[in-house]
């Protein structure tokens, strides 16, 4: 079985066994935490993996804090040629080992109580009865419409341009 999780911000595909680095985690080294997972997959080709909001909240992915560590130096240098320009920068990321230990889809089959509930449809509700009025008032209140909006011309449609301001003071050439 394996399963995608999150954990800091980022996605990984863990299986059983497995070693990961991540972002650096508040846990102490030993503890055991448990990781959110986002998809989980059965082994073999008969279960579908599964998504799903509620089947997924009963999965569980637990690993265990094996080292916190740092990562390579990474060097960052910003040059512009001709100016006298340079700025140089570098940085260590800090990291969390994780030993991937059990994959688990908690909850199992439906047992029969559980299959009788799901077959069984829930009574639907009737839609209400509509509310007598005496006399002609309901025949009125359902038969009458609003009147049709008028339409009007949109403005450009016409054909016509509008008329253009005239300049003071200019007579002609």
């Amino acid at each position: 079985m394996y399963a995608i999780v999150k954990v800091g911000g980022k996605q990984y595909r863990v299986e059983k066994g497995d070693s990961l680095l991540v972002d650096r985690m508040p846990a102490d080294e030993g503890a055991t935490v448990r990781l959110q997972p986002l998809l989980l997959a059965p082994d073999g080709g008969k279960d579908q993996p599964v998504f799903g909001g509620e089947a997924r909240a009963k999965g569980k992915v637990e690993a265990t804090v094996t080292g916190h560590l740092r990562g390579p130096k990474i060097h960052v240098l910003k040059f512009k040629p001709k100016r006298g320009y340079k700025r140089r920068q570098g940085h260590r990321s800090e990291l969390t080992r994780l030993e991937i230990g059990d994959i688990e889809l908690l909850g199992g089959k439906p047992t029969a109580s559980r299959k009788a509930k799901a077959r069984k449809p829930e009574a639907e509700e009737a839609p209400p009865e509509p509310k007598k009025v005496q006399g002609d008032k309901l025949e009125e209140a359902t038969t009458t419409k609003a009147p049709p909006a008028e339409e009007k011309p949109a403005a450009g449609k016409s054909g016509k341009k509008p008329a253009a301001p005239k300049k003071e003071g200019s007579d002609g050439p």
